[in-house]
């Protein structure tokens, strides 16, 4: 029961951190997205990269974390950092293309607005952040549970090393083909109880939204 628990906690750490990074990340993107005229052509790019293979991304990680590759000097390959920095990357484009239509929505309802009453661009972008928080949370939500079912990343840089990389995904994939069927199913359960709560979350966002 210690090796769930503390599989899990892991998994929500890591996935918490990479997701929280891509956010700071995104949301500025997103934000200068939004204002650009024709925006449409690099929106649609990003929304591409949406669905990019983890594994595809995983393994250029791998090449570039190995001890040959460019930042082998970095010494994060088989680390938790290693899973951050890879889930991160994996979510920014859905941050950033979730975000962008919220914020130009916001814009264009509110910009002329905090124009017309003299607000600084500081101002104005507080209040358009402030107007979209509700869709800005929903967009954070769904790149956590983005990252937290994902494997490629997980098992190609992570390791899937005990009581140091592995998450919830490795866990379940190493159980099922050393015939450890029940810790699998467990975990599992586990890792689908967490999205249908993040599930509920977003249900109640959106009412937030509508209402």
């Amino acid at each position: 029961m210690n090796e769930i628990i503390d599989i899990t906690l892991r998994s929500i750490w890591i996935s918490g951190c990479a997701t929280l990074i891509a956010f700071f990340i995104g949301i500025p993107l997103a934000y200068i997205l939004a204002y650009r005229r024709r925006a449409e052509l690099i929106s649609s790019i990003v929304e591409s990269l949406v669905g990019i293979p983890t594994v595809v991304l995983g393994l250029f990680l791998y090449f570039l974390f190995s001890k040959s590759g460019p930042l082998g000097f970095l010494n994060l390959l088989y680390t938790p950092q290693a899973i951050i920095i890879g889930e991160a990357i994996l979510v920014i484009p859905l941050i950033i293309s979730t975000s962008f239509r919220i914020l130009k929505n916001t814009i264009y309802i509110y910009g002329e607005f905090a124009i017309a009453i003299g607000a600084t661009k500081t101002q104005k972008m507080i209040l358009i952040l402030k107007e979209s928080y509700l869709g800005l949370l929903a967009s954070f939500t769904m790149a956590f549970s983005r990252a937290i079912g994902e494997l490629g990343i997980a098992l190609m840089i992570g390791g899937n090393i005990k009581d140091f990389t592995r998450v919830m995904t490795t866990a379940i994939a190493l159980g099922v083909s050393k015939g450890e069927f029940e810790l699998s199913l467990l975990l599992g359960c586990i890792l689908v109880i967490i999205m249908i709560v993040i599930s509920v979350i977003l249900r109640i966002i959106s009412r937030g939204i509508k209402y």
